[in-house]
C-alpha cells in the first residue's frame, strides 16, 4: 500500500480535497515531498499553512496540489487505514499475556497483540517498548507524541526478561529515559503476579519509577487476569483477600510518602492501585482526591469511585421530580462489581420508589470463575444464566428490559466477545436489550428508561 501511497475511502463535502477534486479511491502520495509513513508524518506535515500534496489516481496518473490553507485547517480525507501502516504486534511472550488464555475458536481480531507506540498516543493503549527502535523514540520525541502509556511490570531487567518472554524486555530503561529527559509525558503500569513481581520487587519498582517523575505522572498495579485456559502456560496463583489487602497496604504507604515529598505535583500520590485491589480485599474505595484527577481511568483506577459521584451529581440535578416512573428491570453485570452496582441502583430507586430494579452477575463459565469482570462476560453465559432465571419463575422475573454495559460488546457494534448479538439476547429471552454507556449519568438515565444520545461512544477498551 505504501509504495502507491495510502488509499482515501472518503472525502468531506465542501473540505479543501473536496474543492480540489480528490475522489475516494485515489491515494495520497506525499506532502511537500515527503513520503507519509503513518499518521503522524501526514498530520505534522498537513499543519503547514503552504502544502504540496502529491495524490495519484488508480490508473497511476499523478496531480501536485499546491495548496495555500490556515495551519489548523483540515485537508477533508479519510484513509483505508486509519493509522496509515500496518499495525505492529507483540515480540513478548509474557507469563500473564490474556490472549494466550483464549480459547481456539474465536474471531481472529481478539489472537492478535497489539505493541504499538502510536496506538498508546492514539487509543490509550500500553505498550512495552521491546519493539521500538531509537528511530521510534526519535519519532515520538519529534512529534512529541504522548501521553505514552507504558506496561513495565517490573524495574528489574533480568525479571523483566523473564516475565516478557523476550531476552530484549531488560533493555527498555535507557529509551524511558529519553522520553524523560525529552519531556514526553509517560504513565506506567504494573501486572502483578503473585510471588513473582510483588513484595519487595514492587518496592523496587515503585522506587525506581518514580525516578522519572514528573515526566512518569502516574502508575497504576492491576491483578494479573487469570482464566481457565492455561494448559502449557507458567502456573501463576490468584491474589486472595488477605493478599489484594498486602498489597493495598505498600502502595498506601508509598501514597503517603510521596505526598508529604511533595503536595503540589500533578499527580502527588504517583502510584495506584486498581479498584479491584479494594473490591477483593473486602476495603472501602479510596476517596476521590487520592485518584489525582483520574489519570489511570481506563485501567481501572477510580472508575468505581468516579461512577458513584457522577450518580451522586444526576441525581442531584434532576429536577423532575413529578416524573412518574413505573418500571422493573434487569441490570446485568460481572459478579466483581454486582455490590456496587447493587448500591447505585438502589440510589436512584430510592428517589423514583416505581423502579425496581434486579441486579443479577453473570457468572462467567467461558473463561472460568476466577475471570469476574462485566467486560468479558459472554453472550452465551449471560443468556444461558438469565433463560435460567426466566425458566425457575412464572412472574416474569427479568423484568420489561434488560439493561448490560457497553464495555461487553465490540467498540460500535453490538456484538459479544464470542459474537453473540444483542439481537440473539433479545429473541432467546423475549425481551428488550439496552446498552448502557459509560458514565454515571448514562446509568441514572437508563435505569429510568430516558433516551440515550446516538452518537455515545464505548470508551473502555474490548479487553
Amino acid at each position: 500500500m505504501k509504495k502507491n501511497g495510502h488509499r482515501i475511502i472518503k472525502v468531506n463535502p465542501d473540505s479543501i480535497a473536496w474543492e480540489m477534486g480528490v475522489e475516494p479511491g485515489m491515494y495520497l502520495v506525499s506532502v511537500n515531498g515527503v513520503d507519509i509513513e503513518d499518521v503522524f508524518d501526514y498530520q505534522y506535515l498537513m499543519d503547514e499553512e503552504e502544502i504540496d500534496v502529491l495524490i495519484r489516481e488508480e490508473n497511476g496518473e499523478e496531480t501536485l496540489l499546491e495548496i495555500e490553507k490556515d495551519p489548523d485547517e483540515d485537508f477533508g480525507v479519510e484513509f483505508e487505514n486509519s493509522l496509515m501502516d500496518e499495525y505492529r504486534s507483540c515480540c513478548n511472550h509474557c507469563i500473564f499475556c490474556f490472549i494466550d488464555q483464549m480459547p481456539p475458536g474465536m474471531r481472529e481480531t481478539l489472537y492478535f497483540k497489539d505493541d504499538d507506540s502510536r496506538l498508546s498516543f492514539l487509543q490509550g493503549n500500553y505498550v512495552t517498548l521491546t519493539n521500538m527502535k531509537d528511530r521510534d523514540i526519535d519519532r515520538i520525541i519529534r512529534y512529541h507524541m504522548e501521553p505514552i502509556n507504558i506496561s513495565v511490570h517490573t524495574t528489574n531487567p533480568e525479571l523483566r526478561r523473564k516475565m516478557l518472554g523476550n531476552r530484549f524486555a531488560g533493555d527498555i530503561f535507557p529509551k524511558v529515559q529519553r522520553l524523560c529527559d525529552a519531556g514526553i509525558t509517560m504513565n506506567g503500569q504494573i501486572v502483578l503476579c503473585r510471588g513473582v513481581n510483588d513484595g519487595e520487587e514492587l518496592e523496587r519498582s515503585i522506587r525506581d519509577l518514580a525516578g522519572y517523575r514528573p515526566a512518569m505522572q502516574s502508575v497504576s498495579v492491576v491483578p494479573v487476569g487469570l482464566t481457565k485456559y492455561r494448559q502449557g502456560l507458567a502456573k501463576l496463583t490468584p491474589f486472595d483477600r488477605e493478599s489484594a489487602g498486602e498489597v493495598i497496604d505498600l502502595i498506601e504507604k508509598w501514597q503517603r510518602t510521596f505526598v508529604s515529598e511533595n503536595p503540589d505535583a500533578i499527580s502527588p500520590h504517583f502510584i495506584h492501585a486498581s479498584d479491584e485491589w479494594y473490591i477483593l480485599a473486602g476495603r472501602e474505595l479510596p476517596e476521590e482526591d487520592r485518584y489525582d484527577g483520574y489519570l489511570q481511568l481506563e485501567n481501572g483506577v477510580g472508575m468505581v469511585r468516579l461512577m458513584e459521584t457522577e450518580i451522586r451529581d444526576a441525581l442531584e440535578g434532576m429536577h423532575d421530580t413529578d416524573l412518574q416512573i413505573e418500571r422493573k428491570i434487569t441490570v446485568v453485570t460481572g459478579f466483581l462489581i454486582r455490590d456496587y452496582i447493587e448500591k447505585f441502583a438502589n440510589l436512584v430507586a430510592d428517589r423514583y420508589p416505581g423502579l425496581d430494579v434486579r441486579v443479577r452477575a453473570i457468572r462467567n463459565d467461558f473463561f472460568g470463575n476466577l475471570i469476574t469482570v462485566s467486560g468479558l462476560v459472554t453472550g452465551r453465559d449471560l443468556i444461558a444464566q438469565l433463560k435460567e432465571i426466566q425458566d425457575s419463575s412464572d412472574t416474569e422475573p427479568l423484568g420489561e428490559e434488560i439493561l448490560i454495559p457497553v464495555n461487553m460488546l465490540r467498540s460500535g457494534e453490538k456484538v459479544f466477545l464470542d459474537d453473540i448479538t444483542t439481537d440473539d439476547v433479545e429473541k432467546e429471552l423475549g425481551l428488550p436489550v439496552r446498552v448502557v454507556w459509560t458514565g454515571g449519568e448514562k446509568f441514572v438515565r437508563a435505569l429510568l428508561g430516558l433516551a440515550n444520545s446516538e452518537n455515545e461512544d464505548r470508551q473502555i477498551y474490548e479487553l
